[in-house]
C-alpha cells in the first residue's frame, strides 16, 4: 500500500498548500476509492471521481480537531474498519539544535520570533498495516521558495500517534 499511500500524502499536502500557511491541523480519513465509487456514487460525482486504480485511497476532510494538544485530540479518535488510514497536516516551528537549549522557560513566546526558526508542515500518512509516508514543506525565506522533503520515517512520533487511530478499542475486560 506504500505507493497509493505516497501518492495520496502527495495529493493532501498540494490541496493544503493551495490555501497557504498559518492553518490549523487537518484530518483526512482515507477510503478505498473503488469501494467510495461503488457506496457513494453521487458523493464520487461531486468529488470528480469516476474511476479509480485497484488499491487507491480518497482522503475525506474531518471536522476540525478540539483545541489543546494535538497529541490529546488524536488519542480521542478511533477510526471504523471503512476508514483504511489517516492523513493529518499540521505546521509546526523547528529550529536548529544549538537554538532549542537557549529558549528557556518561556520557549513558546521567544519561539515565534526567534530569527533562525523555520515553519514546516508536516504532512504525516498512515494505514492500517503500518505503513506510512511523510511530506514535509519548509517555508523558504521571503522572496524564496519553499522546499519539500518526503520520506516515510520523518515524523515517526506523530505516525505512531496517527496509527493508534486506527486500533480498534480493546473489549472491556470480564472480572
Amino acid at each position: 500500500m506504500a505507493a497509493p499511500l505516497f501518492h495520496v500524502v502527495g495529493e493532501v499536502e498540494e490541496h493544503v498548500a493551495e490555501a497557504g500557511w498559518d492553518q490549523p491541523p487537518q484530518l483526512f480519513a482515507l477510503v478505498d476509492t473503488e469501494e467510495l465509487l461503488r457506496a457513494e456514487p453521487q458523493l464520487a460525482r461531486t468529488m470528480g471521481l469516476v474511476a479509480a486504480l485497484p488499491g487507491s485511497l480518497t482522503p475525506i476532510a474531518q471536522e476540525p480537531l478540539a483545541d489543546g494538544p494535538l497529541d490529546e485530540a488524536l488519542a480521542q479518535i478511533v477510526f471504523g474498519t471503512e476508514v483504511l488510514g489517516v492523513v493529518l497536516a499540521h505546521e509546526v516551528l523547528v529550529f536548529p539544535p544549538s537554538v532549542e537549549a537557549t529558549l528557556g522557560d518561556d520557549a513558546v513566546a521567544s519561539a515565534t520570533t526567534h530569527p533562525e526558526r523555520r515553519e514546516v508542515r508536516m504532512v504525516v500518512g498512515v494505514v492500517r498495516d503500518g505503513a506510512r509516508e511523510c511530506v514535509l514543506r519548509l517555508r523558504g525565506p521571503e522572496g524564496q521558495p519553499d522546499e519539500r522533503l518526503s520520506g516515510p520515517d520523518l515524523a515517526p512520533a506523530l505516525a505512531d500517534a496517527l496509527l493508534a487511530t486506527l486500533e480498534e478499542p480493546s473489549p472491556p475486560a470480564l472480572g
